[in-house]
């Protein structure tokens, strides 16, 4: 059994105006895995608020970012330097306007795509090899730029698929810390 820590990290935006936004959809899923677990999330440091317990015997930190979203990288480098987690033990829960609204994409490593947090991510870790959990919220409305439509609330006709979606992204998460990543990948992937 890998001895190491494991680092959940959900991405978002700090501050009420942003909660319930289609780019706290990371938060989110982090806030439901922590329920799961039952890990209070409520100490403050490494630009962030984290919470620490032990799962199936695996030390395990779930962490979200308090700095903005293009900066959430300062926050899990700093926190993985601290705890020396290796890359393949952190866990990264976002959302993607390149899935569709709902569904879920867990990989194994892989780039940042066109999400700025995930591009901060991988740059202060310096390596994309890495699992990530992905949470659709796409596509795109017309009339709608990606900034404009990410951090507004999201519809109350989206809520049931996107509760969804979070609790399926908690239950995979915990797969991966429980198991492995590929078990939550044959058992979480939607095509």
């Amino acid at each position: 059994m890998d001895q190491s820590l494991f680092l959940i990290a959900g991405l978002g935006n700090p501050g009420r105006e942003y909660a319930r936004s289609y780019h706290n959809i990371g938060f989110m899923a982090l806030d439901r895995l922590a329920q799961r677990l039952q890990i209070p999330v409520d100490r403050a440091r490494f630009h962030g608020i984290y919470g620490l317990s032990k799962v199936a015997g695996r030390s395990v930190m779930l962490l979200k970012p308090a700095t903005y979203m293009n900066l959430s990288g300062d926050s899990i480098a700093e926190a993985a330097r601290f705890y020396k987690v290796p890359p393949e033990n952190i866990l990264v829960l976002y959302d993607d306007i390149d899935i569709p609204l709902g569904k879920i994409r867990i990989r194994e490593a892989g780039g940042p795509g066109t999400h700025n947090g995930m591009r901060s991510v991988v740059s202060r870790l310096g390596t994309d090899n890495f699992p990530r959990i992905r949470i659709g919220i796409g596509p795109l409305p017309e009339h709608f730029d990606i900034v404009s439509y990410v951090l507004r609330p999201v519809a109350d006709a989206h809520v049931p698929e996107l509760n969804e979606a979070i609790e399926q992204s908690a239950a995979a998460a915990e797969v991966f810390i429980r198991e492995d990543i590929m078990k939550a990948m044959n058992r979480y992937n939607q095509r």
